[in-house]
């Protein structure tokens, strides 16, 4: 036992203050895991979103009138990119979460030399990788397809780091909360699909009563879709200053419950 105690002794961390090879591997661990799937996490997303255009227009009527002084197809191509981004991002981070713990292969994240700071943002910012490949991909196909053209980059950039970060984050306080597949499908179809659907993805808040519109701008979800199209048709239905403030500050706090959470080891640790 004494030969046991002085052979072997507990390390101290010898790569400072972060880890960077460690958050670096895990980011690209998390990285390839959905690009060797990468029909289903990047092509299939835009078929729905390619789909959803096409019925719409069909149904509707592409020529049915402008939509804040653009005609409805050019109105309603940025909603159908921004939804994508939003949803696939929140599947990234939970599935990575869910998957961990069905399979039983949290441990080897739990064990890594890697602090809760490091784990959080490696996949959230993974989640933000996908969700931006998915989002260059479908503005290269719609622009074949319809006439859309991008009159602000820094916004769109900008809209589109803040959504996927804020959606990569709860998805993984959804991942840590559920214990099975069925608990994801309810936050899946209960909070988030409503919540992009309801937040003028297909429609102006303008068409709504004065109620609704108030209701609607407190959702997160309009100011992401919001954003993100205003920087292709220059216009919006609210505020894009209340819209970058309310998503830096929600962006900031979703991580930082993703912090405690995943710090404290919830429903992770026994």
């Amino acid at each position: 036992m004494v030969e046991i105690t002085k052979k072997y002794k507990i390390g101290s961390r010898r790569f400072g203050l972060i880890n960077w090879v460690g958050a670096w591997t895990l980011y690209k661990k998390e990285v390839l895991r959905f690009l060797i799937v990468w029909i289903q996490t990047i092509f299939s997303p835009l078929i729905s979103s390619l789909l959803f255009l096409l019925v719409l227009s069909l149904a509707i009527g592409a020529d049915r009138g402008d939509v804040l002084g653009v005609p409805f197809i050019s109105f309603l191509a940025p909603g159908l990119i921004s939804m994508q981004v939003i949803q696939q991002s929140f599947s990234h981070s939970s599935s990575s979460f869910m998957i961990g713990k069905i399979q039983g292969n949290i441990v080897d994240l739990l064990y890594a030399p890697l602090s809760a700071t490091e784990v959080t943002i490696s996949i959230a910012l993974a989640a933000v990788t996908r969700s931006v490949m998915i989002a260059i991909v479908s503005i290269i196909v719609f622009k074949l397809i319809i006439d859309i053209e991008i009159t602000n980059y820094f916004l769109l950039v900008v809209f589109t780091l803040l959504s996927s970060f804020i959606l990569g984050n709860i998805g993984i306080i959804a991942g840590l909360w559920a214990e099975k597949f069925d608990h994801m499908a309810t936050v899946t179809n209960f909070v988030i699909v409503p919540l992009s659907f309801l937040s003028g993805t297909f429609y102006s808040i303008e068409r709504l009563p004065e109620a609704l519109q108030i209701i609607s701008k407190a959702n997160p979800f309009f100011y992401m879709i919001d954003g993100f199209r205003y920087s292709f048709i220059g216009k919006a239905d609210g505020s894009i200053f209340v819209g970058l403030i309310y998503l830096s500050v929600l962006s900031f706090v979703s991580w930082f419950v993703t912090y405690l959470l995943y710090k404290k080891g919830y429903k992770i640790k026994s």
